[in-house]
């Protein structure tokens, strides 16, 4: 097989949702430990757990709000071909993934309330081994490579 170049990505508002729907966590984590602190303060309890708490919420913060989704962002591609689908994701180990069209079951396109706040949806493609997503596009894009593979997939079954 030659080495063929994935041309299509994530769209860029992704990031903004990835990071959104990150700092809603991290502000959930602020709130909890700003409970505490203040039940320690009246029980006179001990600070410690609230300065470690808060030094693992600004670990977590500039992991995950800004590191990792910088990182999926640009090592995230895939390709639709005539006869897979090809999927290149990872952080530090690098994965590459064809799916066969003669295995995909069906097609999915999901959206939460921040996705669709962007107009992006995520395209999962079902085999009979496992799931696979294409999350963060838009959803032109996203319908567009559903009708896509769901083509590809019914070719390839009537040729059988």
């Amino acid at each position: 097989m030659m080495n063929r170049e994935l041309k299509n990505r994530l769209h860029r508002d992704y990031l903004k949702v990835y990071r959104i729907s990150e700092l809603i966590g991290n502000g959930i984590f602020l709130l909890l430990i700003v409970a505490y602190l203040i039940i320690a303060l009246w029980k006179d309890w001990t600070l410690i757990p609230v300065w470690i708490s808060a030094a693992v919420l600004v670990l977590l913060f500039i992991l995950f709000t800004w590191l990792i989704p910088t990182v999926k962002y640009a090592r995230f591609r895939y390709e639709l071909f005539e006869e897979e689908l090809e999927i290149e994701k990872g952080l530090i180990f690098i994965s590459n993934v064809l799916v066969p069209m003669v295995r995909v079951q069906h097609v999915e396109i999901g959206s939460g309330p921040l996705m669709r706040k962007f107009g992006l949806a995520s395209v999962s493609v079902v085999t009979a081994a496992t799931t696979h997503q294409i999350v963060g596009i838009k959803r032109e894009e996203a319908e567009s490579l559903k009708r896509r593979i769901g083509q590809l997939a019914r070719v390839e079954e009537a040729d059988e």
